[in-house]
């Protein structure tokens, strides 16, 4: 499946008419670059990107989706996207895409019209995190740990109504060893937990982090830069354990899971995330 990393946003660039200039830039997965256009700011729209798109599409043919990670980019491609019948990806996982921003920002200062001002490639600004709605608590909540060799097996025969555990996550495919502990979570959901599963299945987790603090705090990141508070605690032993949580991930690549069940019965799921931070 022919696959595009998309960034289409504002550059720290001005043309000769003193506008600031917005640059399109088309990879595929494996970082080879496909296209590249500046577009001045008052022309930067969805019809201006179609036509791009069309443009680099005569040397690859159009793809089958478009991944995008910055939010102000989502809107513009996902209406050229529907012009030209392309699916368009909301994720963290561009890569290849991300590489070759932090290259291009290397070359801007080295530029005529580059203006000076302050800017980071790929960092994203991400509102304060929003407590978990009330009615999706769960009955209690806790950190675990899988060695990386059981996890594919252990949840890929289950029938787990959600279960995202895509290729490029799987411990084999990052080149962990079997014996390395993933750590997680599991969230006991009682009756609430297909509920919470489905709604983690519509806010697309990304990552679940331990953050120190008064009082602790355990912070999911989903979408493109949404954040959310699932937990607040000022208990030692759990805070202990949230220090370990936190370093294996270290140890894992950062590879972590969720897992929402409705008892530790073990008896059934209700859904699977494999993340990574």
């Amino acid at each position: 499946m022919c696959v595009w990393q998309i960034d289409f946003y504002r550059r720290p660039l001005r043309n000769a008419a003193g506008e600031p200039l917005w640059e399109l830039l088309i990879c595929d997965a494996t970082g080879s670059l496909i296209h590249e256009a500046l577009c001045p700011q008052p022309l930067a729209d969805s019809s201006w990107l179609s036509s791009q798109l069309q443009k680099a599409a005569e040397k690859t043919g159009l793809p089958k989706v478009i991944q995008v990670f910055r939010p102000q980019s989502l809107n513009l491609l996902s209406s050229a996207g529907q012009i030209l019948d392309i699916e368009v990806e909301a994720t963290r996982h561009t890569e290849a895409l991300k590489k070759w921003l932090e290259q291009k920002a290397r070359q801007y200062p080295s530029q005529d019209n580059y203006t000076g001002e302050s800017y980071n490639p790929i960092t994203l600004e991400q509102p304060p995190p929003l407590p978990l709605p009330e009615n999706l608590w769960g009955e209690q909540w806790r950190f675990a740990a899988l060695p990386a060799g059981n996890i594919e097996e252990a949840f890929t025969q289950r029938p787990i109504p959600i279960l995202q555990m895509p290729e490029f996550l799987l411990p084999i495919n990052l080149g962990i060893a079997s014996t390395v502990p993933v750590p997680g979570v599991v969230i006991d959901g009682g009756r609430q937990s297909m509920l919470l599963a489905r709604w983690l299945q519509e806010v697309k987790p990304v990552a679940l982090n331990y953050i120190a603090g008064a009082p602790d705090g355990l912070i999911l990141e989903a979408g493109l830069v949404d954040r959310w508070v699932v937990a607040t605690f000022e208990d030692k032993e759990v805070a202990a354990s949230g220090q370990v949580y936190q370093q294996r991930q270290q140890l894992s690549k950062g590879l972590h899971f969720l897992l929402v069940q409705p008892d530790d019965s073990g008896m059934t799921y209700s859904g699977f995330w494999l993340l990574q931070a």
